[in-house]
């Protein structure tokens, strides 16, 4: 039973999810990931959404460029905590991807990570950063992690 599940909207952002379960793997978080479009798949998105507290997820992680619905398509349908990832998919370099998730409507909770490569980093740190509010030894990590970011 994974941890964090990691939602991509198109097979193209694979590279980005490649970040996030690197570090995740660094932490020894476990983690699923799936590819499910809001727009060309909401179906599957919704219950994938539905199921995933029930599928033992404590955090999930979505990531989408263009209009990046994916997000807010998740949140609306869970109670567990959503980070989102704007992806620079379009011409806009991924600014109405941040904007699309930065923007949410009040009761449906977003937490908007930076564009790409970064956002795609953070998203981890930030799920691992959750999970070691009950877990002593990913929390160990993290701290050892934040020691060599300040040595480094």
């Amino acid at each position: 039973m994974a941890d964090v599940l990691i939602v991509l909207g198109s097979k193209s952002d694979s590279e980005y999810a490649e970040i996030t379960s690197e570090i995740l793997g660094e932490f020894g978080v476990s983690y699923d990931m799936e590819i499910s479009s809001a727009h060309r798949r909401p179906e599957k998105t919704r219950r994938l959404s539905i199921s995933a507290e029930k599928s033992g997820y404590k955090i999930i992680i979505a990531m989408a460029g263009y209009s990046a619905a994916l997000p807010g398509l998740i949140a609306s349908h869970t109670l567990l905590p959503v980070i989102g990832v704007p992806l620079p998919a379009s011409d806009l370099k991924g600014i109405d991807s941040a904007l699309s998730i930065l923007q949410m409507p009040g009761g449906v909770p977003v937490c908007a990570m930076g564009i790409g490569n970064t956002g795609a980093k953070n998203a981890a740190l930030l799920a691992v950063r959750i999970l070691s509010l009950n877990d002593e030894m990913i929390k160990e990590r993290l701290s050892a992690y934040q020691r060599k970011l300040a040595k480094d």
